[in-house]
């Protein structure tokens, strides 16, 4: 019995990327809000590397600026087609941080994220052989000159930092109007790209969930270096906290529950005087 057993689950093994069950295993721990949570990350992020890495490879392969504004339009239609997810390990730590969503929740989104890269990668290398279309590429950590891993994980940290707080500003402190989601989007967008040109040392990924499902695609399993948990884990998901931390202090939000003991800088709307 058991030997069948065995068979059967080193079949199913075998047909699945490293690591995708066991982020299966947050579903039945999950309320049905934290299940969808993680159908709706993992969903995302298919679509977030299929249209955001696909520019430059895919398509336009010779033309670079055609293919940031291809890669702009894909961070819109990604979102916007998966509904806004984070489909980012930082961002969902850092939303946790700041109250925006309880801990199963976090938890579930960044199990979906991390299962939807690990399906991508060898999905679209699978598309891209077919179609004779040149595979996509991921995110690496170099060591030649930086052994230590210190300088990778220093841009990391500064870049997740900074797109953290674009989406701050977007997001929640400025208004556009009835075009708001498209304009805060493209805003995005920009930013992303601006970031990826100044921040190239470790890809940059400014996401967890990519620095790590590549390298499992690429080597066939999970990094072993501990230089790659530092550079694309606690460096970026530091600077996501080191940037929830700033907001609250000018808004005046929690930080993990606890209310700082300095701050709010951000004025407070005068109140209406009643007739």
């Amino acid at each position: 019995m058991f030997g069948l057993i065995s068979s059967i689950s080193s079949t199913i093994a075998s047909l699945l990327p490293p690591g995708l069950l066991l982020t299966l295993l947050v579903l039945p721990l999950s309320s049905s809000k934290h299940i969808s949570a993680y159908r709706s990350e993992f969903i995302g992020t298919l679509l977030m590397i299929g249209l955001t890495f696909s520019p430059g490879k895919w398509i336009f392969q010779d033309n670079l600026y055609a293919a940031w504004a291809v890669h702009a339009m894909g961070v819109v239609a990604a979102d916007k087609l998966g509904g806004g997810q984070h489909v980012n390990p930082a961002v969902s730590v850092t939303m946790f941080a700041l109250g925006k969503c309880d801990y199963d929740e976090m938890y579930a989104r960044i199990a979906g994220a991390m299962g939807g890269g690990l399906v991508a990668f060898p999905l679209f290398k699978v598309l891209a052989d077919n179609l004779g279309w040149t595979p996509l590429g991921g995110p690496e950590y170099n060591p030649v000159g930086d052994a230590d891993g210190s300088a990778s994980a220093m841009s990391e940290f500064v870049a997740t930092f900074l797109l953290l707080v674009l989406i701050y500003v977007v997001n929640w402190e400025l208004n556009f109007g009835k075009h708001h989601y498209w304009i805060k989007q493209t805003l995005t967008a920009i930013g992303i790209r601006f970031l990826i040109e100044v921040f190239p040392t470790a890809g940059p990924a400014m996401n967890p969930m990519l620095g790590t499902t590549w390298a499992v695609f690429a080597d066939g399993g999970f990094p072993t270096d501990h230089r790659h948990y530092l550079v694309y884990w606690v460096a970026s998901i530091l600077g996501g906290l080191a940037s929830a931390f700033g907001y609250a202090v000018y808004d005046g939000n929690t930080f993990f529950g606890m209310k700082l003991p300095f701050g709010p800088v951000k004025a407070k709307a005068p109140k209406a005087k009643k007739s």
